[in-house]
């Protein structure tokens, strides 16, 4: 089958620059892994930016069928350019266009960006999250939040501008470098000191739920990972699976495929859980798009339940197909990339 491999590592290709910009590009390592897997599949693949020209590329490199029915599918692992909600902007370009893909649709990206909207949908369901407050300015009332407490952009990813305040006295500060740098507003919540557990998830309509992975912090000083931190990769050791008391464990998948249902997830996702020192689980976030390397968390999940990077990349697209069409991709036997002109 053709398969484009979507991503955003040229942030060039728009018509104006407006809006607040993307402050990462996708990682070329692990899309080129995502390629390779596919081609190990049997897919015929393309590797295209997601910008201006998107739609284009793909009309040349899937064509539409007599039938109308769509002769190929992306892999979108664009993270966006600019502006607000850009881990939307692929999707929303496909709905536009009629072309299929893996990963939620444009609304399902934004319920979960949304930090703030996530906590509440979540809550709504029952699920704890910690207690939090907005920032829009900086001098809002933190009312009974409780320090330390967790400083980030309401809408990033990856820990992108996370602080660990304790004092209130520098809570101010913390927020306005949030809401000047990147535009948004800061969400403020208190910081559950204790175990942090990864859930990866994985279908749509009854989900597998992989082996559950901890965070080791170690010795570090603070239990919390930074984006520098993750760059660097000396943020944390991974254990997995984690050792985790079954009915422990039971909770933590209940609350994950509950979040996961909440925010409108498809094909894959992780979750991310604090456990507090007297049992208690909260849910920090969930990731509808997680990291596809190979050291990190989801494909230590996938890889301890049985797959390989590349069985894990071609079930994901699997998933998708069957939830467009009803049944799974016909096996191919030779994979080849495709270039445009």
């Amino acid at each position: 089958m053709r398969v484009a491999v979507v991503w955003n590592h040229d942030h060039t290709g728009v018509i104006n620059r407006f809006g607040q910009p993307s402050p990462v590009f996708d990682d070329r390592e692990e899309v080129e892994s995502v390629v390779a897997a596919l081609q190990q599949g049997g897919h015929e693949t393309l590797l295209c930016e997601g910008d201006k020209g998107l739609l284009a590329t793909l009309e040349r490199f899937m064509p539409p069928d007599p039938q109308a029915r769509p002769s190929g599918i992306v892999f979108n692992m664009a993270t966006g350019i600019q502006g607000e909600c850009r881990d939307a902007h692929v999707p929303a370009m496909l709905e536009m266009a009629g072309v299929p893909y893996c990963g939620p649709s444009p609304l399902g990206y934004g319920l979960a960006l949304d930090k703030v909207i996530t906590k509440r949908l979540i809550r709504d369901r029952g699920v704890p999250t910690p207690n939090f407050r907005i920032m829009r300015c900086g001098t809002e009332s933190t009312g009974d939040l409780r320090f330390p407490v967790v400083v980030k952009p309401r809408q990033e990813s990856n820990s992108l501008g996370l602080q660990l305040i304790h004092e209130p006295a520098q809570l101010r500060q913390a927020a306005e470098v949030i809401i000047t740098q990147y535009g948004q507003d800061a969400l403020v919540e208190e910081y559950i000191e204790g175990r942090e557990i990864t859930v990866a998830l994985l279908g749509n309509g009854e989900l597998e739920v992989l082996p559950l992975v901890e965070k080791d912090f170690g010795d570090r000083e603070e239990h919390i990972a930074t984006w520098e931190d993750k760059e660097l990769m000396a943020a944390t050791q991974k254990i997995c699976p984690a050792k985790i008391g079954s009915s422990l464990a039971t909770v933590l998948r209940n609350i994950s495929v509950a979040t996961f249902r909440a925010c409108q997830c498809r094909d894959f996702a992780r979750v991310d859980i604090r456990i507090d020192r007297t049992g208690q689980p909260f849910v920090l976030e969930i990731n509808n798009m997680p990291s596809l390397r190979m050291c990190h968390s989801y494909v230590l999940a996938a890889t301890t339940a049985g797959y390989s990077l590349s069985s894990l990349v071609n079930c994901i697209l699997n998933l998708a197909h069957t939830r467009y069409f009803g049944t799974g991709i016909p096996q191919i036997e030779n994979a080849s990339s495709w270039r445009p002109t």
